[in-house]
């Protein structure tokens, strides 16, 4: 190689982004332990808003529908992702298909997450005209209708990022693609609890992220075979 083209060479190595430098590295975790709790509402809940449903109601006004975007439980905050934001090593990422579903002019579930590179198989069940629009900024956005005829629609998303969707028939379908870095993540159910599995020994960083309240994190050290408890408590605003 003559001296230009190693000046290059080194000119692009210096040029990688840090972050694909330092990308997770999946393996085996011995004597791994784990991080479990709940997430709180902190505050009065307001609530719920009945949506309006003005369209194919012979389908659609099955049931009614109330605003998604906030649900408490007993004062347990439902929906909210929780991941490990500094992890840089530990259980092995599998990227299986997860399923979206349509059922009933709704996003089933509201809020679906799982690794980056994985492909969401979206439904539509409801014999309708169905038109599912992201508003993604990191992942190419798509705006794909989806005919009665067309029970199936495969979405690939491949890097990490909270990827809201609404149907552009149904204004009041609203939902979440939450592609994660790592496979630690969890989506608070419905009394507000997670839990994250075969964590290695160390100190971490857990984030919390929720559509309406943002994001609230703290660290959290996890000991070998053992659980670590954390408590969140998340406002509104």
């Amino acid at each position: 190689m003559n001296k230009f083209g190693f000046l290059f060479l080194s000119a692009a190595l210096v040029t990688l982004p840090v972050r694909g430098m330092a990308a997770y590295e999946g393996g085996d975790v011995k004597d791994g332990g784990s991080i479990s709790g709940a997430v709180k509402f902190k505050g009065s809940a307001p609530a719920p808003k009945k949506l309006d449903v003005s369209k194919d109601k012979e389908v659609c006004a099955k049931t009614s529908k109330t605003d998604p975007s906030l649900i408490v439980n007993g004062g347990n905050l439902v929906n909210a992702v929780v991941t490990i934001t500094d992890i840089k090593k530990g259980k092995k990422i599998e990227l299986k298909k997860v399923t979206l579903d349509q059922n009933g002019c709704e996003y089933k579930p509201h809020v679906l997450a799982f690794p980056a590179g994985t492909t969401v198989e979206i439904l539509n069940p409801d014999g309708i005209l169905h038109n599912v629009h992201s508003y993604s900024k990191v992942n190419s956005p798509f705006n794909q209708a989806q005919p009665k005829f067309k029970k199936t629609l495969n979405v690939k998303i491949e890097k990490p990022e909270a990827i809201e969707l609404k149907c552009d028939v149904h204004g009041w379908m609203q939902g979440w693609l939450v592609a994660t870095e790592s496979p630690y993540f969890a989506v608070t159910d419905s009394s507000g609890n997670f839990k994250l599995t075969d964590v290695p020994a160390g100190s971490y960083t857990v984030e919390v992220w929720h559509e309406k309240l943002g994001k609230s994190s703290q660290k959290v050290t996890v000991k070998a075979k053992e659980e670590a408890k954390v408590t969140f408590e998340v406002a509104g605003k």
